[in-house]
């Protein structure tokens, strides 16, 4: 998934989601099922016949999880996927990213710039050292979850990692 959704613009949502599925041998029952499963975890049911430029940025990302994760994607690579996005609608994808993997239990491979979405949805972090892209150093998040970002233990972690990335 990346910073741009790249959705097909004359698919509906519903087409969308379902394009993947094209080829692999699924009745047309269980593949609306499963189309239907889709929209509901992402939250676009209402939305399932709206065409990619009558929704919103947000949506758009969802709609494009829903077509990567309907594959059953054994790894989910995301290249800032949330990047372009209005900091509320950041903040509802990070969460809808978590409610979705500790359902569907996929290893995500997630690349930000941002330290608090780092913290928020990683177990593990990389750091990436400049000119070669090197991994610097591999930093275990411990913090529970749910993770609050106004939490001490939160605010301390994230110092701790900007005081990593001066270094």
């Amino acid at each position: 998934i990346f910073q741009e959704d790249a959705l097909f613009p004359w698919l509906t949502v519903q087409e969308n989601i379902a394009f993947g599925l094209k080829g692999r041998g699924q009745d047309k029952k269980s593949k609306a099922a499963e189309v239907e499963r889709f929209l509901g975890l992402v939250g676009l049911t209402e939305f399932r016949n709206y065409l990619p430029r009558e929704i919103s940025g947000g949506m758009k990302q969802r709609v494009a999880l829903a077509r990567v994760l309907i594959l059953k994607p054994e790894v989910l690579l995301m290249d800032e996927p949330f990047a372009s996005l209005d900091a509320q609608s950041r903040e509802e994808m990070q969460n809808l990213l978590l409610s979705l993997w500790q359902e569907l239990a996929h290893t995500i491979l997630f690349v930000t710039h941002d330290v608090s979405e780092a913290v928020i949805l990683a177990d593990r972090i990389l750091l990436m050292g400049k000119n070669p892209g090197r991994i610097r150093e591999e930093i275990r998040v411990d913090l529970p979850r749910p993770r609050s970002r106004d939490s001490g233990a939160f605010l301390q972690f994230s110092r701790r990692l900007h005081e990593a990335l001066r270094d």
